[in-house]
């Protein structure tokens, strides 16, 4: 068999649109893109802005867009909040204040979206990465994984494009070839916790001023995430479904989400497995709207 990142089907679906990221009738805001996969990363940061890196700005983001932004799934709609607010080319540097208001997620989303766009497969891949924290703590993320015709597939991470803002961060390494090790795919960390005696609770969400979301349970919500957009189902990480009390499941699980993913197995997971499926109906827990149900389209 066909070594997965070799696999001409399993590019070939990672190199079309899904739901999700397709710009449906925004796709005229394309035209003209570049082929380069770093300008492209520099593109989304500069139509976008993080939620909590407004002070980095010197800007503090009006409440409601961080209520209408919260719940933007897909690009058609991410596309046209950014156009009203600033209708120039998408080439054009956005100021803070005419930016989509996002999270790693969206900006990951517009990514792959545009490298798709262009030909070049991509996917979204959630995980945990060390490298917003000086302690070392793995933070909840979510990063592009493209492929390299050269090297195969890379992982980038499009929020750091903009090195007047990475250089807040301890990032040493180029945005566009994000080292795996700074990096852990859900199945990996999941891996690291259960096999390698990682302490989980290094492993999760910590926000100013709130409790912080970490441990185990955490980071099987992410194999969940992570095993449906290899699917190209790109939810929202406030998305949430299949909770459930076996995690000796995501044991089984976590080896099929990591290393070198093969791409039958996580097709075929995801469509037999109940439980890890994306259902066509959702919990959101959305943190300015309040839980509630959404079904998707």
């Amino acid at each position: 068999m066909m070594p997965f990142g070799r696999s001409v089907v399993s590019l070939s679906f990672y190199a079309t649109q899904s739901v999700f990221s397709d710009p449906g009738d925004m796709a005229p805001r394309y035209a003209g893109l570049p082929r380069d996969p770093a300008r492209l990363a520099r593109i989304v940061r500069e139509v976008m802005i993080h939620r909590v890196e407004g002070e980095l700005f010197g800007h503090t983001h009006p409440t409601d867009r961080l209520y209408q932004d919260a719940e933007t799934r897909y690009i058609d709609d991410i596309l046209r909040i950014i156009v009203e607010r600033n209708d120039a080319p998408l080439t054009v540097r956005r100021e803070p204040g005419d930016r989509f208001v996002g999270i790693c997620r969206d900006f990951t989303l517009l990514h792959v979206s545009l490298l798709r766009h262009v030909g070049i497969p991509a996917r979204l891949r959630s995980g945990f990465a060390d490298y917003f924290s000086s302690t070392g703590f793995h933070g909840d993320h979510v990063v592009t994984e493209y492929w390299d015709e050269k090297r195969g597939w890379l992982l980038a991470d499009a929020q750091l494009a903009d090195p007047g803002i990475t250089a807040n961060w301890p990032v040493d390494f180029d945005p566009m070839d994000v080292p795996r090790s700074r990096f852990l795919v859900a199945g990996e960390a999941w891996r690291a916790i259960r096999e390698g005696g990682a302490d989980e609770t290094e492993f999760g969400l910590r926000l100013p001023g709130e409790e912080p979301f970490v441990g185990e349970r955490f980071v099987a919500g992410n194999i969940r995430l992570d095993l449906a957009a290899l699917n190209k189902v790109e939810t929202l990480l406030w998305d949430v479904w299949g909770e459930e009390e076996e995690l000796e499941r995501y044991d089984r699980v976590a080896p099929l989400v990591s290393g070198e993913v093969s791409f039958e197995a996580v097709r075929k997971v995801f469509a037999e497995d109940d439980v890890l499926r994306t259902p066509s109906t959702v919990t959101c827990y959305a943190p300015f709207v309040g839980t509630h149900l959404v079904t998707l389209r």
